[in-house]
Protein backbone atom coordinates (compact mmCIF):
# COMPACT_ATOMS: atom_id res chain seq x y z
CA UNK A 1 0.00 0.00 0.00
CA UNK A 2 1.52 3.51 -1.02
CA UNK A 3 1.60 5.93 2.25
CA UNK A 4 1.04 9.22 1.42
CA UNK A 5 4.46 11.84 2.53
CA UNK A 6 3.49 13.74 5.52
CA UNK A 7 4.45 17.64 4.53
CA UNK A 8 8.10 18.00 5.33
CA UNK A 9 9.43 20.92 8.22
CA UNK A 10 12.60 22.43 8.73
CA UNK A 11 13.53 23.93 12.05
CA UNK A 12 15.89 25.71 12.91
CA UNK A 13 16.37 26.53 16.81
CA UNK A 14 18.52 25.74 19.48
CA UNK A 15 18.59 22.00 21.25
CA UNK A 16 16.69 22.27 24.63
CA UNK A 17 17.49 18.94 26.30
CA UNK A 18 14.90 19.16 28.63
CA UNK A 19 12.35 19.57 26.01
CA UNK A 20 10.62 22.21 27.32
CA UNK A 21 10.85 24.45 23.90
CA UNK A 22 12.57 24.68 20.47
CA UNK A 23 14.02 21.21 19.28
CA UNK A 24 13.35 18.31 20.40
CA UNK A 25 9.87 20.00 21.38
CA UNK A 26 8.96 21.39 18.17
CA UNK A 27 9.55 17.96 16.53
CA UNK A 28 7.30 16.61 18.84
CA UNK A 29 4.37 19.02 18.62
CA UNK A 30 4.69 18.58 14.68
CA UNK A 31 4.30 14.85 14.38
CA UNK A 32 1.50 14.94 16.76
CA UNK A 33 0.14 17.50 14.20
CA UNK A 34 1.03 15.29 11.27
CA UNK A 35 4.17 16.94 9.53
CA UNK A 36 7.88 15.12 9.50
CA UNK A 37 10.03 17.40 11.08
CA UNK A 38 13.65 17.91 9.81
CA UNK A 39 15.86 19.88 12.01
CA UNK A 40 19.00 22.36 12.13
CA UNK A 41 20.44 22.83 15.68
CA UNK A 42 21.76 26.48 15.69
CA UNK A 43 22.93 25.85 19.47
CA UNK A 44 22.99 23.15 22.32
CA UNK A 45 21.64 24.63 25.34
CA UNK A 46 22.41 22.91 29.30
CA UNK A 47 19.12 23.50 30.17
CA UNK A 48 16.52 22.03 32.82
CA UNK A 49 12.82 23.15 33.66
CA UNK A 50 14.22 26.01 35.97
CA UNK A 51 16.92 27.36 33.67
CA UNK A 52 19.06 28.36 30.88
CA UNK A 53 22.63 26.89 32.51
CA UNK A 54 24.70 27.26 29.37
CA UNK A 55 24.44 27.96 25.54
CA UNK A 56 27.44 26.61 23.41
CA UNK A 57 26.93 28.09 19.90
CA UNK A 58 27.27 25.93 16.50
CA UNK A 59 29.35 27.73 13.66
CA UNK A 60 27.26 29.77 10.94
CA UNK A 61 29.35 27.21 8.71
CA UNK A 62 27.44 23.99 10.23
CA UNK A 63 24.15 25.52 10.10
CA UNK A 64 24.09 26.34 6.72
CA UNK A 65 25.67 22.90 5.88
CA UNK A 66 23.10 20.95 8.18
CA UNK A 67 20.69 23.01 6.43
CA UNK A 68 21.73 22.72 2.55
CA UNK A 69 22.39 18.67 2.79
CA UNK A 70 18.64 18.48 3.79
CA UNK A 71 17.32 21.24 0.98
CA UNK A 72 19.46 19.47 -1.58
CA UNK A 73 17.70 15.79 -1.00
CA UNK A 74 13.73 16.84 -0.12
CA UNK A 75 11.32 18.95 -0.61
CA UNK A 76 10.72 21.06 2.19
CA UNK A 77 6.96 22.62 2.27
CA UNK A 78 7.66 25.12 5.39
CA UNK A 79 10.17 26.85 7.98
CA UNK A 80 9.98 26.87 11.25
CA UNK A 81 11.92 29.61 13.33
CA UNK A 82 13.15 29.49 16.50
CA UNK A 83 15.61 31.28 19.04
CA UNK A 84 18.89 32.37 17.04
CA UNK A 85 21.70 33.86 18.97
CA UNK A 86 24.43 35.25 16.31
CA UNK A 87 24.03 37.98 13.88
CA UNK A 88 26.04 35.64 11.43
CA UNK A 89 23.43 32.62 12.60
CA UNK A 90 20.98 35.33 11.29
CA UNK A 91 22.86 35.70 8.26
CA UNK A 92 22.79 32.38 6.84
CA UNK A 93 19.32 31.90 7.68
CA UNK A 94 17.85 34.67 5.66
CA UNK A 95 20.20 34.15 2.65
CA UNK A 96 18.64 29.88 3.19
CA UNK A 97 15.09 32.16 3.19
CA UNK A 98 15.86 34.10 0.43
CA UNK A 99 17.37 31.02 -1.97
CA UNK A 100 13.89 28.84 -1.05
CA UNK A 101 11.60 32.06 -1.02
CA UNK A 102 8.56 29.85 -2.28
CA UNK A 103 9.20 28.05 0.83
CA UNK A 104 6.69 29.51 3.99
CA UNK A 105 9.09 31.12 7.14
CA UNK A 106 7.23 31.21 10.65
CA UNK A 107 9.18 32.98 12.91
CA UNK A 108 8.35 32.57 16.73
CA UNK A 109 10.14 35.28 18.22
CA UNK A 110 11.24 34.83 22.35
CA UNK A 111 13.41 36.94 24.73
CA UNK A 112 16.97 36.96 24.45
CA UNK A 113 18.81 34.69 26.72
CA UNK A 114 20.95 36.70 29.68
CA UNK A 115 23.94 38.15 29.04
CA UNK A 116 26.05 36.41 31.09
CA UNK A 117 25.42 32.98 28.98
CA UNK A 118 26.09 35.09 25.84
CA UNK A 119 29.07 36.93 26.68
CA UNK A 120 30.67 37.33 22.90
CA UNK A 121 27.51 38.20 21.60
CA UNK A 122 25.45 41.86 21.46
CA UNK A 123 21.30 40.97 22.08
CA UNK A 124 20.46 44.07 20.13
CA UNK A 125 22.87 43.69 17.01
CA UNK A 126 21.48 39.89 16.89
CA UNK A 127 17.83 41.71 17.19
CA UNK A 128 18.54 44.44 14.24
CA UNK A 129 20.10 41.57 11.74
CA UNK A 130 16.12 39.82 12.91
CA UNK A 131 14.58 42.58 11.42
CA UNK A 132 16.71 43.74 8.62
CA UNK A 133 17.72 40.67 7.36
CA UNK A 134 14.81 38.00 8.12
CA UNK A 135 11.53 40.22 8.80
CA UNK A 136 11.56 40.56 5.12
CA UNK A 137 11.55 37.06 4.46
CA UNK A 138 9.29 35.93 6.87
CA UNK A 139 5.40 35.44 6.33
CA UNK A 140 4.32 35.58 9.41
CA UNK A 141 5.68 36.63 13.10
CA UNK A 142 4.49 34.75 16.09
CA UNK A 143 4.74 36.66 19.64
CA UNK A 144 3.39 36.99 23.07
CA UNK A 145 2.28 41.20 22.82
CA UNK A 146 4.07 41.78 26.20
CA UNK A 147 7.60 40.49 24.63
CA UNK A 148 6.38 43.06 21.72
CA UNK A 149 5.85 45.88 23.73
CA UNK A 150 9.25 45.37 25.85
CA UNK A 151 10.83 45.64 22.72
CA UNK A 152 9.22 48.85 21.55
CA UNK A 153 9.84 50.32 25.11
CA UNK A 154 13.65 49.26 25.08
CA UNK A 155 14.12 50.91 21.56
CA UNK A 156 15.06 47.70 19.38
CA UNK A 157 12.42 48.08 17.23
CA UNK A 158 12.76 51.79 16.52
CA UNK A 159 14.81 50.95 13.03
CA UNK A 160 11.56 50.74 11.10
CA UNK A 161 10.11 53.30 8.88
CA UNK A 162 7.10 54.79 10.07
CA UNK A 163 7.94 53.92 13.96
CA UNK A 164 4.69 55.49 15.45
CA UNK A 165 2.35 52.92 16.48
CA UNK A 166 2.10 49.56 17.87
CA UNK A 167 4.82 47.09 18.18
CA UNK A 168 3.50 44.84 15.59
CA UNK A 169 3.17 47.83 13.13
CA UNK A 170 6.96 47.86 13.50
CA UNK A 171 7.53 44.14 12.72
CA UNK A 172 5.19 44.92 9.36
CA UNK A 173 7.21 47.89 8.43
CA UNK A 174 10.54 46.25 8.92
CA UNK A 175 8.87 43.75 6.47
CA UNK A 176 7.29 40.62 7.89
CA UNK A 177 4.08 39.79 5.62
CA UNK A 178 2.26 38.94 8.98
CA UNK A 179 2.72 39.74 12.72
CA UNK A 180 0.40 37.25 15.30
CA UNK A 181 0.55 38.95 18.78
CA UNK A 182 -0.65 36.84 21.60
CA UNK A 183 -1.90 38.21 24.95
CA UNK A 184 -3.27 41.51 23.06
CA UNK A 185 -5.61 43.76 24.39
CA UNK A 186 -8.83 43.43 22.93
CA UNK A 187 -10.90 45.44 25.05
CA UNK A 188 -10.77 45.79 28.95
CA UNK A 189 -10.44 43.24 30.80
CA UNK A 190 -10.51 40.97 27.65
CA UNK A 191 -7.21 39.58 25.35
CA UNK A 192 -6.52 38.02 22.49
CA UNK A 193 -4.99 36.82 19.49
CA UNK A 194 -4.56 39.84 17.38
CA UNK A 195 -3.25 39.16 13.23
CA UNK A 196 -2.17 42.31 11.23
CA UNK A 197 -1.44 42.39 7.62
CA UNK A 198 0.85 44.35 5.24
CA UNK A 199 -2.48 45.54 3.79
CA UNK A 200 -3.81 46.84 6.93
CA UNK A 201 -5.72 43.52 7.26
CA UNK A 202 -7.06 42.72 11.04
CA UNK A 203 -8.34 39.73 12.86
CA UNK A 204 -8.82 38.68 16.31
CA UNK A 205 -9.92 36.09 18.23
CA UNK A 206 -10.70 35.80 21.88
CA UNK A 207 -7.81 34.24 24.12
CA UNK A 208 -8.24 32.44 27.87
CA UNK A 209 -5.72 32.78 29.74
CA UNK A 210 -4.03 29.26 31.14
CA UNK A 211 -4.58 28.19 34.51
CA UNK A 212 -0.49 27.61 35.00
CA UNK A 213 2.02 29.39 33.51
CA UNK A 214 4.01 26.90 31.17
CA UNK A 215 7.33 26.98 29.21
CA UNK A 216 7.22 28.15 25.50
CA UNK A 217 3.46 28.83 25.79
CA UNK A 218 3.28 29.97 22.01
CA UNK A 219 5.26 26.87 20.74
CA UNK A 220 2.58 24.85 20.22
CA UNK A 221 1.06 27.41 17.94
CA UNK A 222 3.53 28.29 16.26
CA UNK A 223 4.10 24.63 15.12
CA UNK A 224 0.25 24.30 14.29
CA UNK A 225 0.48 27.46 12.30
CA UNK A 226 3.26 26.14 10.29
CA UNK A 227 1.51 22.66 9.80
CA UNK A 228 -1.42 24.71 7.90
CA UNK A 229 0.97 26.52 6.01
CA UNK A 230 3.10 23.32 5.08
CA UNK A 231 -0.38 22.38 4.03
CA UNK A 232 -0.80 25.18 1.14
CA UNK A 233 -3.29 27.15 4.00
CA UNK A 234 -3.51 31.04 3.40
CA UNK A 235 -2.30 32.52 6.26
CA UNK A 236 -5.79 33.97 7.65
CA UNK A 237 -6.99 30.78 7.64
CA UNK A 238 -4.22 28.93 9.09
CA UNK A 239 -3.86 31.12 11.74
CA UNK A 240 -7.39 30.31 12.20
CA UNK A 241 -7.38 26.80 12.22
CA UNK A 242 -4.18 26.70 14.19
CA UNK A 243 -5.81 28.16 17.25
CA UNK A 244 -8.10 25.35 17.16
CA UNK A 245 -5.59 23.07 17.19
CA UNK A 246 -2.99 24.48 20.11
CA UNK A 247 -5.52 25.84 22.43
CA UNK A 248 -6.47 22.08 23.74
CA UNK A 249 -3.09 21.27 23.20
CA UNK A 250 -1.59 24.05 25.14
CA UNK A 251 -3.90 23.66 28.70
CA UNK A 252 -2.75 19.84 28.98
CA UNK A 253 0.15 20.65 31.17
CA UNK A 254 2.84 18.29 33.85
CA UNK A 255 5.61 19.52 36.41
CA UNK A 256 8.22 16.99 35.38
CA UNK A 257 11.33 18.58 37.59
CA UNK A 258 11.44 21.79 40.13
CA UNK A 259 11.33 24.70 37.55
CA UNK A 260 8.14 25.58 34.86
CA UNK A 261 5.50 23.20 34.07
CA UNK A 262 5.65 22.26 30.61
CA UNK A 263 3.11 21.51 27.53
CA UNK A 264 2.26 17.88 27.34
CA UNK A 265 3.16 17.53 23.81
CA UNK A 266 2.50 14.07 23.34
CA UNK A 267 -0.77 13.50 24.82
CA UNK A 268 -3.66 12.58 22.80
Amino acid sequence: MHATNPPLVLIFGPFDPSGSGSLPADAVTLAALGCHALSVLTAVQVHDTADIESIELLSPEIIDDQARCMLEDMTVQAFKVGPLYTTEAVSVLAQIAADYSHVPLVLQLSAAPTESLLEDTDAEDVHMAICELLLPQTDIVVADHMLLERMQSQGLLAGARGTNGSPAKALLNFGAAWVLSTGAPLRPGQQGYVLQGQQRETSNWPWTAPAARTADADGPLACAITTQLARGVPVVQAVDAAIALAGPLSRRVFQPGMGQRLINRCAS
